[in-house]
């Protein structure tokens, strides 16, 4: 199935991802060298091109599009909110842990999400996951289940809000 959507893609979207996956990687391996000897950068490039080249068909969720610089603002824009939000919520679950007289209510909620890409899916259960307190269970076509610290309300509209509504908003105009 997933080599039967690979071929229907153009050449161009090919490439364009192609080129996506090996700035990506020469990036890490500039991270990992840290170095910008000239035989450091030339095997860099041949090695990060050979494996983009030879992994073209597994790395086929972004393209060059997303180097415009509406969606890179909106990409720092989603770090900010996403770093704002591990914070809170960081604070949060110490003060739970450090005063255990504060009650909790822990339980299962779902929403659903307007996104409709798997990696923009994934991108907000992994965002989630991530903000203590919160932990993505599965991921039903467009429902997410969350298992919540502290649940607020059972009502999904409610929930959404709380939980994933600041993270939708900035990874719609994303992907």
């Amino acid at each position: 199935m997933k080599s039967d959507y690979f071929k229907k893609l153009s050449f161009g979207t090919k490439m364009s991802r192609f080129f996506m996956n090996w700035i990506f990687l020469m990036m890490v391996w500039l991270g990992f060298t840290n170095s910008f000897a000239p035989q450091e950068l030339l095997v860099g490039v041949f090695l990060t091109a050979l494996i983009s080249f030879l992994g073209i068909r597994l790395f086929t969720c972004c393209d060059l599009s997303l180097l415009h610089p509406v969606r890179l603002f909106n990409i720092l824009k989603f770090i900010v909110v996403f770093l704002i939000a591990l914070i809170k919520s960081n604070l949060d679950v110490a003060r739970r842990v450090l005063s255990p007289s504060l009650p909790i209510n822990p339980g299962i909620v779902k929403f659903k999400t307007k996104l409709t890409k798997n990696f923009a899916k994934m991108v907000l259960a992994n965002s989630i996951t991530l903000t203590p307190g919160t932990l993505t269970i599965d991921i039903v076509d467009d429902t997410f289940y969350i298992h919540w610290i502290d649940t607020l309300t059972t009502n999904p509209e409610e929930a959404f809000k709380e939980i994933a509504e600041q993270f939708e908003e900035i990874l719609l105009k994303i992907f």
